[in-house]
């Protein structure tokens, strides 16, 4: 990396979400200090036969406004619906005027860890049903995961840097980070970027259950997500979509535009360790965690709170306290590390995103977030991980951890904007 890469800083301007707790970045932040939870049985097909009956779905949504026309919505896959609509959300609370932009220089990275499932599942049973002439001809266009990144360009006129990000779990912190590479080299002076997941269908739900991957505490779904709780049993499926608006820093102040953080350093890394599993001494998510630090130019003692990657899960919790204790050593002590899974679910391939929009929130309003449902902390986690109420404290720096199935983890970090 030569200077030049160095000099351009990159900033958030641009907050947008749809979510079980919310579809804004305002009315998120709000419930997510609050304390509510967006997990409760599911609604959208009949579950009675399920191991896991729960998860944190997206009500009373609409996605017309964000699209052209009706038949664009008919046209595309619930996924795509999110990615668009949480895109559109945050070029309206970025001010961005695209009319005066050059829209060569402004590109969209939004990914999803699995894509069209529910458009998969549907055109599957006409193809047993009523046989091959009978699928849709859109069927392939709504499944694959690029059309919520491909089509909110389209429907933006956005001729920048375009692609979708695909890890899992970690795909919508590596979409930001790859946006943030893209800028830093000076290859788009503005990105969209994050991640979009609807995987509440009966194939996404069985799938998961049958990895006893998922919490089966049906009878109290406010308190199935339980991240760094003794009592945890598996993670809780959430959905929605995050897109922020990343610009490139010089660009952003000559249109006045308001400034959530600079976005500082981002880490990419694998653990060759296991198809699903964490690496059990969290070495490759340390490795991350490490690399986006010096990207940015930080210290370890520099950074206040921790975005938590946590979902619930007796193993994955307990690798990721090993790489912050591994990284931050003595100072892991005096950190607020927060899981936000507890109250929003775990949006898979959104997560990284809806997760980085609350931490800007969080350095915004000098506030850390609470794990919701800590009410007997792991022994094996002796840090502060905010149980059940947010924590009112200086907030300078952040870091937003996320790690995949294959190995894949990605880290942010994030600083208070100054001058």
């Amino acid at each position: 990396m030569g200077s030049n890469w160095s000099d351009r800083r990159v900033v958030v301007t641009g907050l947008g979400c749809v979510s079980s707790l919310g579809n804004d970045a305002s009315t998120l932040w709000g419930n997510v200090l609050a304390g509510q939870c967006g997990i409760d049985a599911v609604k959208r097909f009949d579950i009675a036969n399920y191991d896991c009956r729960i998860a944190a779905e997206v009500r009373d949504f609409d996605p017309a406004p964000a699209f052209p026309s009706g038949k664009e919505v008919r046209r595309t896959d619930r996924f795509t619906h999110f990615g668009v609509y949480a895109g559109w959300k945050a070029l309206e609370d970025s001010g961005l005027d695209l009319s005066r932009e050059d829209l060569d220089q402004v590109g969209v990275y939004i990914g999803s860890g699995i894509g069209g499932l529910e458009t998969t599942e549907e055109q599957h049973k006409v193809l047993l049903s009523r046989g091959p002439g009978r699928v849709s001809p859109f069927m392939i266009p709504m499944l694959i995961l690029n059309m919520a990144s491909g089509l909110f360009a389209l429907y933006h006129k956005l001729r920048g840097p375009n692609f979708a990000t695909c890890s899992a779990c970690a795909t919508g912190t590596h979409a930001l980070g790859e946006a943030w590479a893209t800028i830093k080299r000076g290859d788009a002076a503005v990105m969209f970027a994050g991640g979009t997941e609807a995987t509440i269908v009966p194939l996404g739900m069985s799938g998961f259950a049958a990895m006893k991957a998922m919490s089966t505490r049906n009878d109290e779904p406010k308190k199935a997500s339980r991240p760094f709780d003794r009592d945890r049993d598996g993670f809780v499926m959430g959905e929605g979509a995050a897109v922020l608006v990343l610009e490139e820093l010089s660009h952003a102040q000559a249109r006045g535009a308001r400034i959530y953080c600079e976005l500082a350093g981002y880490g990419n890394t694998c653990d060759a360790n296991h198809m699903t599993s964490p690496d059990p001494e969290g070495a490759g998510a340390a490795r991350a965690i490490q690399m986006a630090l010096r990207h940015a130019g930080l210290p370890t003692e520099a950074v206040d709170y921790i975005n938590a990657h946590a979902t619930s899960t007796p193993a994955g919790d307990m690798c990721e306290v090993q790489a912050i204790r591994r990284v931050f050593g003595e100072h892991a002590l005096r950190l607020a590390v927060s899981s936000t899974k507890g109250a929003t679910g775990h949006m898979l391939g959104a997560a990284g995103g809806i997760e980085t929009v609350i931490c800007c929130k969080a350095i915004e309003a000098q506030v850390a977030p609470p794990t919701i449902n800590l009410d007997h902390v792991d022994p094996a986690c002796p840090l502060n991980c905010v149980p059940n109420v947010p924590q009112e404290r200086r907030i300078d720096v952040f870091v937003k951890n996320s790690f995949g199935f294959g190995g894949h983890n990605a880290v942010l970090v994030g600083r208070k904007f100054n001058g």
